[in-house]
């Protein structure tokens, strides 16, 4: 099995809320991605991530951000990767950086009023 590293952004204001659902252990969102390993876009994206879409909807589902595949197995890259994108396996045992995700609400901060 070959394993690949993605990199996601979303637009999170973009969220229909009314997707959002209670779970066992949080509030989830179902989304869909979709990967293309052998071309990009003219941003350099492999793909696109959008909402899942119920078996009755039609048309397409409103595009919450991109994909971009930074790894690849074997180490090779797709595209120029910075050197801190490396294999999962292969990154130096150091302290997390602060993603810039860490400042949005947690699962369980998700309320029937959300700020976005």
């Amino acid at each position: 099995m070959k394993k690949i590293g993605l990199e996601v952004q979303i637009d999170v204001s973009k969220i229909d809320k009314a997707r959002l659902y209670k779970g066992a252990k949080g509030n989830y969102l179902t989304l869909t991605t979709f990967v293309n390993l052998d071309e990009k876009d003219q941003y350099e994206n492999n793909g696109f991530i959008t909402q899942k879409k119920n078996k009755d909807e039609q048309g397409n589902m409103p595009i919450l951000g991109n994909v971009k595949v930074f790894w690849k197995d074997g180490g090779q890259a797709p595209q120029q990767a910075d050197p801190q994108q490396q294999a999962p396996q292969q990154m130096p045992q150091q302290a997390p950086q602060q993603s810039p995700m860490a400042n949005l609400p947690k699962a369980d901060d998700f309320s029937d009023d959300i700020p976005f």
